[in-house]
């Protein structure tokens, strides 16, 4: 998913402010569910809402006013109530890293208590585990 750095995003150094990269990597795990044929709305009317309850974020260079940024999103652990989301935002002409983070994430229903994720959610998110050939080169 790419994010073009509008003056908006910046503080008056013409920096990324910092809390704006959890604001990006909510749309790319967002793009990443609907890739997939889960609508995050069609969830929520199921009764499934996703709430953050750990975000990490590792500021390794900054992203400016005018920047194009990719965010390169995957999906780690996953277990029958959560999900983690690891994310890795290049800037996209050099390919520098601008941030990495990853977010976990629980599934509760409309009163916020754990719920389960459906069993073709979670099959459909599992992150892929490496074969036996590979493990054995």
């Amino acid at each position: 998913m790419e994010i073009k750095i509008y003056y908006e995003d910046t503080d008056c150094g013409g920096v990324v402010y910092y809390a704006n990269y959890l604001k990006y990597f909510e749309r790319a795990r967002t793009e990443y569910l609907e890739l997939r044929g889960h609508s995050v709305a069609a969830l929520m009317e199921q009764g499934v809402i996703f709430v953050v309850v750990r975000a990490e974020v590792d500021y390794c260079s900054p992203g400016r006013y005018g920047d194009t940024l990719v965010i390169e999103t995957a999906v780690g652990e996953v277990t029958r109530a959560a999900l983690t989301f690891s994310h890795v935002i290049r800037e996209k002409v050099t390919g520098r890293v601008v941030v990495k983070g990853s977010a976990r994430l629980a599934a509760t229903d409309k009163n916020g208590k754990v719920t389960r994720l459906d069993k073709g959610l979670v099959a459909t998110l599992q992150p892929a585990l490496p074969s036996t050939e590979s493990l054995s080169s």
